[in-house]
C-alpha cells in the first residue's frame, strides 16, 4: 500500500503564493508519476500538474507560468509552488501517485486552498 499526505494549504490573498507538499510512504514503485489535481465546489476534479520520476512535467493551461511542480525522489515527495494565485484557484488539492508498472493510482486526502481577500 501507498500512503500520500498533503500539506501546505490555507488561505491566501489574490496574487499571493503557497507551496504544497505531498509525501509518499509505503510500497513506492520505482517508476511512477506524481501529480496534483484539484476539485472546486460543484466541479469535477481536474489535473493541475504532473511529473514523472524522470522529471517530465505537464500542466493545465490555466496554471502554466504560475505553478511549478517538482519532486525529490530521495524523499518521495512532490511539491507544487503556486504563485500569482487567483480566486478561481480555490479548491481542494489532491496528490496522486500512479505506478507506471501497474497503472494503479493512489490518492491523498486533499488540502484546501482558498484564495480570497
Amino acid at each position: 500500500q501507498v500512503q500520500l499526505v498533503e500539506s501546505g494549504g490555507g488561505l491566501v490573498q489574490p496574487g499571493g503564493s503557497l507551496r504544497l507538499s505531498c509525501a509518499a510512504s509505503g510500497s513506492i514503485f520505482r517508476l511512477n508519476a506524481m501529480g496534483w489535481y484539484r476539485q472546486a465546489p460543484g466541479k469535477q476534479r481536474e489535473l493541475v500538474a504532473a511529473i514523472t520520476n524522470a522529471g517530465s512535467t505537464n500542466y493545465a493551461d490555466s496554471v502554466k507560468g504560475r505553478f511549478t511542480i517538482s519532486r525529490d525522489n530521495a524523499k518521495n515527495t512532490v511539491y507544487l509552488q503556486m504563485n500569482s494565485l487567483k480566486p478561481e484557484d480555490t479548491a481542494v488539492y489532491y496528490c496522486k501517485l500512479r505506478s507506471l508498472a501497474t497503472g494503479m493510482d493512489y490518492w491523498g486526502k486533499g488540502t484546501l486552498v482558498t484564495v480570497s481577500s
